[in-house]
């Protein structure tokens, strides 16, 4: 078997669910003892919502493209982000390696899209929301993309980064989540995307009366498929 590449740690507690995801998957197709041959970089959180914070977004960039060619000498075959957030940097990634980049926004699209829908709601961080990295994605299959209220959007943020990114779940947080995916169904979202890998965590689809898609499964299920199709 190949060997993939994953960046994680950001944060460290959706990063456990890609790893077992993606040997659950494996050994789903393969059977008896055969699991995910995998190299694992994962990042102090710390770092990148340092970074972030400074606005030195440039030095979470440089860190990433060491650690991505780094894995490539390494003999990985191909690189998972596993964050959301981190595909920000993926197309300009790419160009520096020579290995593909499994994308998780392609991914997401692509699923929704097999299901028929044409307006959808983002959730994520700020850089999700606001930016066009994942949205780019899923406009390119013909989706209409809303995004939470600034106000909404902050607060997403906040507690993506003080609570799920430390594995801190609290009610009021989730009856605050729904709130705002029901505002966001009233404007006419057909699906709601749980776009930041915390996400999951905190909702699941038994909480959400349209179809819920998690990143994290979606972007997992992809390297499986990728894996077991080379």
């Amino acid at each position: 078997m190949k060997t993939l590449g994953l960046i994680g740690g950001i944060s460290w507690v959706s990063t456990v669910d890609y790893y077992k995801y993606i040997n659950e998957g494996i050994n789903a197709k393969l059977g008896d003892l055969n699991f995910a041959q995998c190299l694992l970089y994962s990042f102090s959180y710390q770092e990148i919502v340092s970074n972030g914070m400074s606005g030195n977004l440039e030095a979470t960039y440089t860190r990433l493209e060491d650690v991505a060619k780094m894995l490539e000498a390494d003999g990985v075959v191909a690189l998972v982000l596993c964050a959301n957030t981190m595909h920000m940097f993926a197309d300009r990634l790419q160009q520096a390696i020579n290995i593909p980049i499994i994308h998780i926004g392609t991914a997401t699209a692509s699923v929704i899209k097999a299901q028929g829908l044409k307006k959808v709601a983002l959730l994520g961080t700020k850089f999700t929301m606001e930016h066009d990295f994942i949205k780019d994605k899923l406009k390119e299959q013909g989706l209409e993309v809303l995004i939470p209220e600034e106000v909404d959007r902050i607060y997403i943020h906040k507690t993506l980064t003080d609570e799920l990114g430390k594995g801190i779940i609290k009610p009021e947080t989730k009856a605050r989540y729904l709130q705002i995916i029901d505002s966001l169904i009233a404007q006419g979202a057909e699906g709601v995307i749980l776009g930041c890998t915390e996400i999951p965590l905190l909702l699941t689809q038994d909480d959400i009366s349209v179809p819920a898609f998690d990143t994290t499964k979606i972007h997992s299920d992809a390297a499986v498929e990728f894996m077991l199709n080379l």
